[in-house]
């Protein structure tokens, strides 16, 4: 066994098990460290060298925050860079399953097999997870803490486990928020539902009965849309069934590993070996691969400004406003909706002389100026999405009271409380 704190272009780890065996890499969930794991490493560790990370500002880790599922990989591929390590099997809990499926897709040669737990190809949707960067810049990471054993565990184990429960509150306490934020922006980003058939390792789905947070059905898409994937569901078990089912769990790893291993201790191969495929798994209960589902059209060429300009445009307003006003669009209005989509965000948003906390600023106080509070209301929100916190926003409107009018001023600390209020309070 061994420890070790790294550089910010890798991710701190864990070894267990023989030094000489193939290795298996356990990847963690959101607010979790390497030790959500710890029930599975004796049994693990007799067969495979566990290699086990922790996510930026998890668990002690140098607090070097990566927005990008792609950047987490990287950083993974990094470490294992380091200690020489080429060819791998893969486990992932929910983000650490996304980090295992941008492995599968753009490192397929080092991946010898592969299993999602709790995973999905898109987690909920951007609003979402963009909302949830905003509570913990602005409350920190206490109502997140807080919420976690009832998105973790089934309402049984949480209650005759307060033990656990507290263990997993205290796992969230200590991640650092600004790494937190840069893992949610990271999931907010991340869609592969297009992508799924490229995956050519042979892949265990495994998905608690209970989990109402990537369930049943992101399970179900993983398996129609995986060429070579069995799905495995673990009855009374939630979001971390490793930790409320870990017999289960650790059964369902052994038999998919054992069965579908190729040999990790050879160099990659060139070009890459077509992966063999993966004997049926024996979980305690199985669902069928659903029908093949047709992955969308993915477009080609480059994006010209509409396109450019309606990404920035729903990841600063967010998808709900932004589908809001282009179904409301029609004959009359369309043509304007396609202007400022192409120009205010396509051609101004996305220029690189100021950042979006910039952006956020000047569009507040000119707004204020102008005295035009319905866009306002929609654009302290996107401050809020672009890093701004409440107390930044409250000097912006004291600013702007000097330069733009008193009377503008406390009309906009009027719109603003409002909706800082509502973005804000985890329980609206």
């Amino acid at each position: 066994m061994s420890e070790t704190q790294t550089p910010p272009k890798t991710l701190q780890y864990r070894i267990d098990g023989p030094d000489d065996a193939p290795v298996l890499i356990l990847g963690p969930s959101l607010g979790t460290t390497w030790h959500m794991w710890d029930r599975q490493i004796a049994e693990l560790s007799r067969q495979w060298r566990v290699f086990r990370f922790d996510l930026p500002g998890h668990g002690g880790a140098p607090a070097h925050p990566a927005t990008a599922v792609a950047e987490l990989a990287d950083r993974l591929l990094g470490a294992l860079d380091e200690l020489g390590i080429q060819r791998f099997g893969y486990v992932g809990c929910s983000i650490g399953g996304a980090i295992g499926i941008e492995l599968a897709l753009r490192h397929p040669h080092r991946m010898a097999s592969l299993a999602l737990v709790a995973a999905s190809p898109r987690f909920g949707t951007a609003d979402e997870f963009r909302q949830r960067g905003v509570i913990v810049r602005t409350n920190g990471l206490d109502p997140m803490a807080r919420s976690a054993p009832e998105r973790w565990f089934t309402h049984g184990f949480a209650a005759a486990q307060p033990a656990i429960v507290e263990w997993a509150v205290q796992m969230v306490r200590t991640t650092d928020p600004g790494c937190y934020i840069a893992a949610c922006e990271a999931l907010a980003a991340f869609d592969v539902r297009a992508e799924l058939g490229r995956i050519g390792v042979p892949t265990l789905v495994l998905v608690g009965s209970e989990d109402q947070v990537t369930g049943p059905a992101e399970a179900r898409t993983l398996v129609a849309g995986i060429p070579d994937a069995r799905l495995a569901l673990v009855p009374g078990a939630s979001h971390l069934a490793p930790v409320e089912q870990p017999a289960a769990v650790t059964d369902l790893l052994v038999r998919h590993f054992s069965t579908s291993w190729q040999d990790t201790l050879n160099a990659i191969p060139t070009p890459p070996v077509a992966p063999a495929i993966s004997a049926p798994v024996g979980p305690l209960a199985e669902i069928a691969p659903a029908s093949p589902v047709q992955p969308e059209a993915v477009q080609q060429g480059r994006p010209d400004p509409y396109a450019a300009g309606m990404k920035v445009r729903r990841e600063v307003l967010g998808d709900a406003h932004v589908d809001r006003a282009t179904a409301a669009a029609d004959d009359f209005t369309g043509d304007f909706q396609e202007l400022i989509t192409r120009y205010a965000w396509g051609e101004v948003w996305t220029r690189e002389g100021l950042d979006r906390r910039t952006r956020s600023v000047v569009t507040l106080t000119a707004l204020v100026a102008g005295g035009h509070l319905d866009e306002l209301a929609f654009h302290t929100r996107a401050a809020l999405r672009n890093g701004l916190t409440p107390a930044e926003i409250k000097e912006i409107l004291i600013h702007a009271a000097v330069y733009c009018g008193v009377p503008a001023a406390n009309s906009a600390f009027r719109v603003a409380h409002a909706v800082i209020q509502e973005e804000t309070n985890p329980g609206a």
